[in-house]
């Protein structure tokens, strides 16, 4: 009889066990795909709006990076820029400090080949556009962020991530198949076509 039992009682912690897995792995898949909330694992798309991955914190974005590509040893812009100039600068040293690129904090962390790759949380997208376009910059946007990648590969990486590269090229032109859609700033696109 005890026998019958314990086996009774094995087989319903093993289905019940199954069952919070599945549940567990949809809760996930939630979160992962969910609006940013606090906590790193909370970064990725948002529920409406233009579809673009949105995240509250530079802990948030780096966390959604490294999904697609390694973002690995986040760093504050400036504690960053202390040990890094030349080859290993990040961009957005002095921008992140110019009110009129609408960008709220800079970190900075580093990809598969030690490249840095500039991660801005974005205070006003608006402001950033505009300013990319006056100097001529190009970024990969979220909702509320831009991630600037040096390495192809981190580059690479990144085309399925739901980032988006902003140009403001008059002669930017993508490959038929990719999406293109106007940014908030005239002049300037959102593409799926990461060109190099």
């Amino acid at each position: 009889m005890r026998i019958k039992r314990a086996l009774a009682i094995g087989a319903t912690l093993v289905a019940l066990t199954a069952v919070a897995g599945c549940g567990g792995d949809d809760a996930k898949k939630t979160d992962d795909k969910g609006p940013a909330g606090s906590t790193p694992g909370s970064a990725g798309q948002t529920a409406a709006g233009n579809g673009l991955p949105k995240a509250a914190d530079l802990a948030s974005i780096a966390y959604y990076v490294n999904k697609y590509t390694p973002c690995l040893d986040l760093k504050t812009g400036a504690e960053y820029d202390v040990n890094h100039d030349g080859d290993k600068a990040a961009w957005g040293a002095d921008e992140a400090a110019d009110p009129s690129w609408g960008i709220k904090e800079r970190g900075v962390c580093s990809d598969g080949s030690g490249a840095p790759v500039a991660l801005l949380s974005v205070a006003d997208m608006k402001k950033l556009q505009t300013a990319a376009k006056a100097d001529n910059e190009r970024f990969l946007v979220g909702e509320d962020f831009a991630v600037v990648p040096v390495g192809s590969q981190t580059i690479q990486g990144l085309q399925k991530s739901g980032l988006r590269f902003l140009t403001c090229d008059p002669d930017f032109s993508a490959p038929s198949g990719f999406e293109k859609s106007p940014a908030l700033v005239e002049g300037c696109v959102l593409t799926d076509y990461f060109s190099s």
